[in-house]
This record gives structure tokens, C-alpha cells and sequence, in this order.
């Protein structure tokens, strides 16, 4: 685990942005349950945090997307962390809606995006993808070239990778599951019988006896 996923998930932690719980599991939007929540929005609250994750969230897309011309946030959590890595980047920014507006100019992509831009896209969080996979679809479809995104945290679930491959896009996270869990046993923030069942949720999220010790 490099040092600073081990910090990112030190700070996740220490403000409860991510909570363990395998006692009581959390319903997602999609309506999986899962013993984990990860809630970047609390990280807006925390001045130190946020700017320590903007500035690695600038650094990330400097040397994996060194070509980059604008910054585009997915609505509504990415937008923040956009704002802030764009004005640290100097470069413009955009944000994309999950879909098009029904008034006004019925605009999808807010901001200005000349055709052949290179874009990188900035998520709070990847779980399955299809946020950052639709905000990358909708960039495209109005000519930009997307180099990749960059994102917070990634629980790194099974299929997440195979779909930014087959969308061919790149994507880099600050943290992810494995380094969480690695420093929530060092920090002793969940016993070991919960550390067991969140490593069985996260081979098989949808099998029923994760729950089970």
C-alpha cells in the first residue's frame, strides 16, 4: 500500500466520511446492501481535508493526464472537488448532469467544452462506474476527447475495472477498499469477525452469506 493511500484512508476515517458496519449493512441507491459507506460529501466540511485531497487530486491528474485542457465534475458530488482541482490546475471547468435539463437550453454540460478538448473527468467516488461512464458518454457526444478520470475513493468492486477498459477510459483513485481496510485493522476500528465479513462482501457483494462471520 503506498503512503499516501494509507493517509487518504487514515482521513476518510477520522472524519467518518466511510463507516463500517457490518451489524447494521447500508442500502445503496442501487439497492445493494453492503457493510460500508463511503459519504466524500463530509469531506466539504473539513477545510485541512479538502484541500489536502485537492491538491493530491491535482498532482494525480498532472502525471497520469499531464495533457489535460479542461476539468469536468459529475453533479453534484464531483463538482466541488472539480472546482478545486481546476483552479489549482488553472484550467477551465465544466460539470455534467446526470441528464439533460427539461428547460432553459436543456443543457446536460454546463460550461464551455470546444470540440476536441481534452478532458478529464473528477468523481468524489467509483462504485460500479456509471456515473463517470454516462458524464464521459455525454462529454463525448458533444466532441470532447476524455483522457480519463480521477476520483477519491474506489471500493473496487468486481466489473468497475472491465467497464472503464471496455469504455476505454483510464481512471485513478487517491484510496481504495484494500488500503481502507488495512487501516481500519491498524487502527483497530472494526474487530476481526467484521473485517472478515467485509473482505467476503467485497468478493461477492451480492452472495448471501457475507453477513455471516
Amino acid at each position: 500500500m503506498s503512503e499516501l493511500k494509507h493517509v487518504i484512508a487514515e482521513k476518510l476515517l477520522a472524519i467518518n466520511a466511510v463507516i463500517l458496519n457490518p451489524d447494521e449493512p447500508f442500502t445503496w441507491s442501487s439497492g445493494l446492501k453492503a457493510p460500508i459507506y463511503c459519504d466524500n460529501r463530509l469531506t466539504l466540511s473539513y477545510p485541512d481535508v479538502r484541500s489536502a485531497f485537492a491538491d493530491a487530486l491535482s498532482t494525480l491528474v498532472r502525471r497520469h493526464f499531464p495533457d489535460a485542457e479542461v476539468i469536468a465534475g459529475t453533479a453534484t458530488a464531483g463538482i466541488p472537488h472539480a472546482a478545486w482541482v481546476s483552479e489549482r490546475l488553472r484550467l477551465p471547468m465544466v460539470y455534467v448532469r446526470s441528464s439533460a435539463k427539461a428547460h432553459g437550453k436543456k443543457k446536460q454540460i454546463e460550461g464551455l467544452v470546444p470540440r476536441g478538448r481534452k478532458v478529464v473527468v473528477i468523481e468524489d467516488l467509483i462504485s460500479t462506474g456509471a456515473s463517470v461512464l454516462a458524464a464521459v458518454a455525454a462529454l463525448r457526444k458533444e466532441g470532447a476527447q476524455v483522457l480519463g478520470a480521477a476520483a477519491i475513493f474506489t471500493y473496487g468492486l468486481n466489473g468497475t475495472a472491465e467497464r472503464f477498459e471496455a469504455a476505454s477510459v483510464p481512471y485513478h483513485t487517491l484510496t481504495d477498499f484494500s488500503a481502507l481496510i488495512e487501516v481500519a485493522k491498524e487502527k483497530q476500528v472494526i474487530d476481526d469477525g467484521g473485517l472478515r465479513r467485509l473482505e467476503k462482501w467485497h468478493r461477492a457483494p451480492d452472495g448471501p452469506d457475507w453477513r455471516v462471520g
